[in-house]
């Protein structure tokens, strides 16, 4: 009886042990949840919430999305809670961030200075719509959860500290220059409202940054002593 001799191997196709051993080796230490970083997380929860708001910040939705088991989570985070918490404080810093970059720089008339922030803000809420949208998802939640509530309490009255400075130089009134400051930001809140619409476009920005200008900027000066 002929035993039959088994086909040789092509040659290109051959590995020493060692490199085998060492690929296999690679794989079972590096799963494929560890290649996916924190941040693709947090952008992942981020898309999610101004999609469907916070509620739809789910672990099992999320790593669908990404394309990996709801276990890879856990490579990064502790649980649901924790990534919601870095999610929160992400856009915080950003937002913080953002507000600075809107500060007047050197600006000494009042008027030009507050004409400026808005147009910071305005410009702001056109190039970064999802900003916006996530901003107002964390309005929602915030009327359930007093830490959110509490954190966006601290953002609004940063934001009408920087305007009420210039109105007070503005129109040397305390009481007038808070009044002033609130409803000046109520207009840009309900600008970046307008401005989240599918029919938004350049000329509705335009137009609401003149009409807040014409009332709250230029009327306003206008009686000034």
């Amino acid at each position: 009886m002929h035993r039959k001799i088994p086909a040789m191997a092509s040659r290109k196709n051959l590995s020493p042990p060692h490199a085998l051993a060492g690929a296999e080796a690679q794989k079972t230490q590096v799963p494929p949840a560890a290649r996916l970083t924190r941040d693709d997380w947090l952008d992942a929860a981020f898309r999610a919430a101004i999609d469907g708001g916070m509620g739809a910040v789910r672990v099992l939705t999320l790593a669908q999305s990404l394309g990996v088991t709801r276990g890879s989570f856990y490579w990064h985070f502790a649980d649901h809670a924790e990534l919601v918490s870095a999610l929160i404080d992400r856009w915080y810093q950003r937002t913080v961030s953002t507000d600075q970059e809107e500060l007047p720089n050197g600006q000494r008339d009042p008027v030009a200075s507050i004409l400026q922030i808005l147009d910071g803000a305005i410009a702001h809420s056109v190039k970064d719509r999802d900003h916006d949208r996530f901003e107002q998802a964390l309005r929602s939640l915030a009327s359930k959860d007093s830490t959110v509530a509490a954190l966006m309490e601290r953002v609004d009255r940063a934001r009408l500290q920087l305007v009420y400075n210039h109105y007070l130089q503005l129109v040397h009134d305390d009481a007038t220059a808070r009044e002033l400051s609130a409803l000046f930001y109520l207009a840009v809140v309900g600008s970046h409202e307008a401005l989240n619409r599918p029919s938004a476009s350049v000329k509705v920005s335009n137009y609401l940054k003149s009409i807040i200008a014409k009332h709250l900027v230029h009327a306003v000066a206008a009686t000034r002593p």
